[in-house]
């Protein structure tokens, strides 16, 4: 979902400057070193994650193994969650996946991943109880939540005369020709959903609805230049002015423009942002465990936190890092009110196949329309 995750925004945080705080005692130790054999983890990821290229992400990790840690772990990357499903299905071998929530369940259901032992995880109590429990099927913990962040509007606020305050408001003829959605029939539901009034567009997802949905969006067709599906779009368009407003849009691509002093507004629609929670996953045959688990400790520490706030504008599972994220991010992305977080977030939630299947139709359908 996240091809974004290519792009180092900021990093007011070096990785230098990371590691002299472990030096200080600041970072926890993983614990794992020594029970960890020589053999490579290979992780199924998001390209712009990988610690061998930004280590900043994951310095506990980047420090025990600096300078050969590309003899300890490997990746396998992938653009888009149905990506990552198809390639572990087909056997292909990794030791963790980082699939987002609505594809999380599918993992289980056909047996891919192994419990996680939360009590081989330092950092577990410092991280989200609400991010947690979307990685628990039946009660059993599946996934380790990382990384956690907002879809909403990018608006070029020197450019139009009102800005939107509302999901609806992009219907509005003022827009014409000046909207960029992006080509995801799962955000494009929802967001449309939301401006009907279902407040709940997972729960409220059947044939009815996604047809209610399909025509509302055939309408919207006059207001919409072009349909976004690679993150370097909602950089340079709305930069360029040929962009009015950016619908659906990661929070990172409002850092882009922040960054460059264009003026820009990301809104909190009154029908609420979407949200998206990713994670991670051990597989079965999940090779090196010990190496595994040394990871997933510097993942979750607080360091790693700081890492993605300030390299990335996301959000991190673990709460306790606000000290190490800069001022700014923490008030543009609430950070400091995370007990608020699902009140005024509508994540993305886990999705059955026919659910999955009727969304695509209707998108590929509401594209086809004239």
């Amino acid at each position: 979902m996240m091809n974004f995750r290519k792009l180092l925004l900021l990093l007011p945080l070096t990785f230098a400057f990371l590691l002299a705080i472990t030096a200080c005692g600041g970072a926890a130790s993983t614990g794992e070193e020594s029970a960890a054999s020589d053999k490579k983890i290979t992780i199924m990821e998001w390209s712009g994650y990988e610690v061998t290229e930004n280590p900043y992400l994951f310095p506990a990790f980047a420090e025990a193994y600096t300078p050969t840690i590309e003899e300890a772990v490997d990746y396998i990357f992938f653009a888009e969650d149905p990506e990552a499903f198809a390639k572990i299905q087909s056997g292909v071998d990794v030791d963790l996946v980082h699939p987002c929530e609505s594809y999380m369940g599918l993992y289980v259901e056909n047996d891919l991943l192994q419990p996680i032992d939360t009590s081989r995880i330092e950092h577990w109590d410092e991280l989200n109880p609400k991010l947690v429990e979307l990685g628990q099927f039946d009660g059993v913990q599946y996934f380790v939540p990382w990384d956690w962040g907002y879809e909403s509007i990018l608006v070029r606020t020197d450019l139009v005369e009102e800005v939107p305050d509302s999901w609806a408001d992009l219907w509005d003829p003022q827009y014409a020709g000046k909207l960029m959605l992006w080509d995801s029939g799962q955000a494009n539901y929802a967001m449309t959903a939301l401006s009907l009034g279902y407040t709940d567009p997972w729960g409220s997802l059947s044939p009815e609805v996604v047809e209610e949905v399909k025509q509302k969006l055939i309408e919207l067709k006059p207001n919409v230049l072009t349909y976004w599906t690679d993150y370097t779009q909602t950089y340079d368009m709305p930069a360029s002015g040929e962009v009015w407003l950016s619908s659906t849009t990661w929070q990172d691509a409002y850092g882009n423009l922040v960054t460059q002093d264009i003026p820009a507004a990301y809104i909190e629609p009154t029908e609420g942002r979407l949200g998206w929670v990713c994670g991670y996953g051990i597989l079965k045959d999940a090779g090196n465990i010990d190496r595994v688990y040394e990871f997933l400790n510097a993942a979750t520490a607080p360091e790693s936190a700081a890492g993605l706030g300030n390299g990335y504008w996301y959000g991190h599972a673990n709460t306790s890092a606000i000290d190490l994220i800069d001022p700014q991010i923490v008030e543009f992305m609430g950070l400091d009110k995370v007990n608020e977080l699902f009140e005024r977030t509508v994540f993305y939630q886990p999705l059955s196949e026919d659910q999955r299947q009727l969304v695509i139709q209707m998108w590929n359908e509401v594209k086809a329309a004239p």
